[in-house]
C-alpha cells in the first residue's frame, strides 16, 4: 500500500534541520556558527548595565582588550578599545600581546581570525556564540572540498588559485592556504586577484560572489562572461566542464544578507528623493547596484570618504544601518541617508548586545573563562599561511 504524500495546505508542518538552525534551535557542528550561550544573562532592562560593564572592564584593566566592529550597536561600541573592520581588528588583537583576554564584539569568523593571529597564551572570547555570519556559512569545508574535486576532474585544479574573502570560516581560510591561495579584504581584493593571476590562470573566489565579480569587472576590466557562478547545491556546481575551463573567475554562490538587499530600484528611488545625492556603496552589493553608484569601497573607505566630504553634500550609503546611523550622527553638516527605505541591520552582528557584553566581562573579572574561540593547530597553520600571503601583498 502506497502512502499518500502530505497535503501541502496542512498547517502541521515540521521544520527542516536548516530552518531549525536558522531559528537558533539546532547546531551544525560543521558550521562556523554556534548557538550555545551558557550562564544567566542580565536583563536588558537593567538600568545598571552600563555601569556594570564599566566596572568589570576597569577591574580587568590591562588584562582585557575589547574590539568593536563598525556594525556593532552603539551600546556595545562605547566599550571598545578599538573599532574597525574585521581584518583591522584581528591585527589590533595581535598587536596587544599583553592582553590576556581579547573580547571580540563582532561575529564568529572574526574571532577565529583573531585567535589565528594572536599568541597561544591569549584567549579570544565572543560574547554570544550565536553571532555568526550567513555569508561565511554559505561555504562549508565539505562543499569546498567537493568543488575542488570537480575542478580536478575537469583538469583545471592545477591552474586554479583560490582567493577567499576575509568573511570566511577558519576551515575555508585553511583550505585556501593549503592550495596555494590567499585571503583578501574588500579594500585589497584587486591586489589579491592580481597576485593570484600571477600564480595561475584561473581563480576560485570564495565565498562572496559579488565582491569577486565587482572586483574582476569593475576594477580589473574583465567581462561578465569571464565569470561563472558555482552553486554548491547543484551537481558540478551547475556548470559544464567547458564553462569551468573557459572561465577566468569561478565565483562561489554566496552573498551578504545585508548588502544583497540593496537594488537598482533603491538607487533610482534615492536619486529622485534626494536631488544631487552621491550614492556610496560597499562592493558586497550586487553588480548592478555597484555599477549605478557614484562611489564604491570598503567600510573604512566609506568612513574616510564621508570624513573628507564637504559640508552640505548629500550621501546615500549602501551598507549596514548601525554604521550609517553612526556616521550620520558624526557629520551633522552633511545629509547622510540609508540607501534603502527598509531598515537593515546585520541580525547576527546585533546578537552582541549589552547584556552579553556585561555577562562576558563580569565572568572574566571573576576568573571564569567563557565562550572562548579556539582554532585547532592544523587549521590554524594553513589559515595563517593564507593570511600571511595577504600581508605580503605589495
Amino acid at each position: 500500500m502506497t502512502t499518500a504524500p502530505p497535503r501541502t495546505e496542512s498547517l502541521d508542518v515540521q521544520p527542516t534541520p536548516l530552518a531549525l538552525l536558522l531559528l537558533g534551535r539546532e547546531a551544525d557542528p560543521r558550521s562556523e556558527r554556534g548557538v550555545e550561550c551558557p550562564g544567566d544573562l542580565p536583563s536588558p532592562s537593567d538600568p545598571d548595565l552600563v555601569e556594570r560593564a564599566r566596572a568589570a572592564k576597569e577591574k580587568l584593566g590591562e588584562k582585557v582588550f575589547v574590539l568593536g566592529h563598525h556594525y556593532q550597536r552603539d551600546e556595545v561600541i562605547q566599550f571598545a578599545d578599538v573599532t574597525g573592520d574585521s581584518f583591522k581588528l584581528a591585527r589590533e588583537a595581535a598587536a596587544r600581546p599583553d592582553a590576556e583576554y581579547i573580547v571580540f564584539c563582532g561575529v564568529h569568523f572574526m574571532a577565529e581570525s583573531a585567535d589565528i593571529l594572536t599568541s597561544a597564551d591569549q584567549k579570544v572570547v565572543l560574547p554570544d556564540l550565536a553571532a555568526g555570519c550567513s555569508m561565511a556559512d554559505m561555504a562549508t569545508a565539505e562543499q569546498v572540498a567537493e568543488c575542488w574535486d570537480v575542478l580536478t576532474e575537469a583538469g583545471i585544479a592545477e591552474r586554479v588559485v583560490p582567493v577567499s574573502y576575509m568573511n570566511s570560516s577558519a576551515d575555508i581560510k585553511a583550505f585556501t592556504g593549503k592550495h596555494g591561495g590567499t585571503i583578501c579584504t574588500s579594500s585589497n581584493a584587486k591586489r589579491a586577484l592580481d597576485w593570484a593571476f600571477e600564480q595561475g590562470e584561473q581563480v576560485l573566489f570564495l565565498p562572496d560572489q559579488h565582491l569577486g565579480r565587482n572586483t574582476a569587472v569593475r576594477d580589473m576590466g574583465m567581462s561578465l562572461d569571464d565569470c561563472v557562478l558555482y552553486n554548491p547545491h547543484k551537481p558540478n556546481g551547475g556548470l559544464t566542464v567547458e564553462q569551468l575551463r573557459s572561465a577566468k573567475m569561478i565565483l562561489w554562490r554566496g552573498h551578504c544578507s545585508v548588502h544583497g538587499r540593496f537594488s537598482l530600484d533603491s538607487v533610482g528611488e534615492v536619486r529622485e528623493r534626494v536631488p544631487g545625492v552621491n550614492v556610496l556603496v560597499h562592493p558586497e552589493c550586487k553588480h548592478e547596484v555597484v555599477s549605478a553608484a557614484d562611489y564604491v569601497g570598503s567600510t573604512e573607505y566609506i568612513i574616510n570618504t564621508l570624513d573628507a566630504a564637504p559640508a552640505g553634500s548629500k550621501w546615500a550609503i549602501g551598507t549596514e544601518l548601525n554604521l550609517v546611523r553612526r556616521v550620520a550622527q558624526a557629520h551633522p553638516d552633511k545629509e547622510i541617508v540609508f540607501l534603502d527605505r527598509t531598515v537593515c541591520f546585520c541580525s547576527t552582528m546585533n546578537r552582541i548586545d549589552l547584556p552579553h557584553l556585561v555577562w562576558t566581562l563580569e565572568s572574566l573579572a571573576e576568573g571564569t573563562l567563557v565562550n572562548q574561540i579556539q582554532v585547532d593547530s592544523e587549521t590554524e597553520s594553513f589559515a595563517k599561511l593564507a593570511l600571511e600571503r595577504m600581508l605580503a601583498l605589495p
